[in-house]
């Protein structure tokens, strides 16, 4: 047994939420004239080349469909200024709420060539097509992407790196933890290795 002190055991049902400070993200899609987005905590980064990404969507919501259905996703990373939305976004559903995203006050917009739905205001965004893995799917709620355009906004994103020592606040990324609270990422730190 280690002797810190500090390290206490955690429930297992709870385990997942010592990985979830990752990016809250927002996950949109579109199929004939239908667009929704929706809120996801569990998205991960698969693989460098050729991207990939993974994201949990589950059988309740009309986004999941939306994917199934067109073969296209889009995550995106939302930021403090848009935190109310983002929350709004993970709380309506479209099968309930028809208007949910002017509700939300959610605006979209495209991408030349791509006709997958982009939120506005965000700090990044990501274009996938589906990888059809209809186990994982079933099974597991999950889905996989190939990433077929990045965009990012560079006041917080360029040269391949994230800056947000220097940047607005209110363009920090969300970190969802539980119960409608957030953190925001905190300040850069570097190794001397």
């Amino acid at each position: 047994m280690h002797h810190n002190t500090h390290i206490q055991s955690v429930e297992l049902p709870k385990s997942y939420r010592l990985l979830n400070h990752g990016p809250t993200v927002l996950v949109s899609a579109k199929s004939g004239d239908t667009e929704n987005v929706m809120a996801a905590s569990w998205a991960c980064a698969l693989e460098f080349s050729p991207a990939k990404v993974t994201v949990v969507l589950d059988k309740s919501t009309r986004t999941r469909q939306l994917v199934e259905e067109s073969g296209y996703f889009a995550l995106q990373v939302p930021c403090l200024a848009q935190i109310d939305m983002t929350k709004e976004l993970g709380t309506l559903s479209l099968f309930n709420e028809p208007n949910k995203l002017e509700q939300c006050g959610t605006k979209l917009f495209y991408q030349d060539g791509l006709d997958v739905p982009l939120v506005e205001g965000c700090i990044a965004w990501l274009v996938c097509k589906l990888i059809p893995e209809p186990h994982n799917q079933q099974e597991h709620d999950l889905f996989i992407g190939a990433v077929v355009g990045a965009w990012a906004d560079n006041r917080v994103f360029r040269d391949g790196h994230w800056y947000f020592d220097d940047a607005d606040p209110q363009l920090k990324s969300l970190h969802y933890i539980a119960g409608g609270t957030f953190y925001t990422i905190g300040d850069e730190v570097k190794t001397d290795k």
